[in-house]
């Protein structure tokens, strides 16, 4: 089992659901956040004074997956959040020990879905 949290551009949400689902993945979490990598962010002028917005908007999405959803989730997120531009984002991929459905008591990979 595997967690995949991905930081993608806000408008590329739309996009990376849609590849999602016609992989078949349809269990997700989504969150706002806000962060900066190789784009460092920008300079902006607010009532005369000069205010540097370096934590720009993105959107983490966590999805836990059993091993062999692993390659073709990770292809869906690419395929949908990929615009060729810096700050497209990141995918990280880590192990999940254990999983529990709170409703049945199933665990591991059974759990998962």
């Amino acid at each position: 089992m595997k967690l995949i949290i991905a930081y993608i551009q806000p408008e590329q949400l739309n996009e990376v659901k849609q590849a999602l689902y016609e992989k078949e993945v349809y269990k997700m979490s989504v969150t706002n956040a806000m962060g900066c990598g190789q784009q460092k962010g920008y300079h902006e002028t607010y009532r005369g004074a000069d205010i540097e917005v370096n934590l720009l908007k993105k959107v983490r999405m966590e999805i836990a997956v059993n091993d062999d959803f692993v390659d073709t989730t990770v292809e869906a997120i690419i395929s949908g959040a990929r615009t060729g531009n810096i700050g497209d984002g990141k995918i990280f991929i880590l192990d999940l020990p254990e999983c529990i459905r709170i409703r049945t008591g199933e665990t591991g990979p059974e759990a998962i879905g």
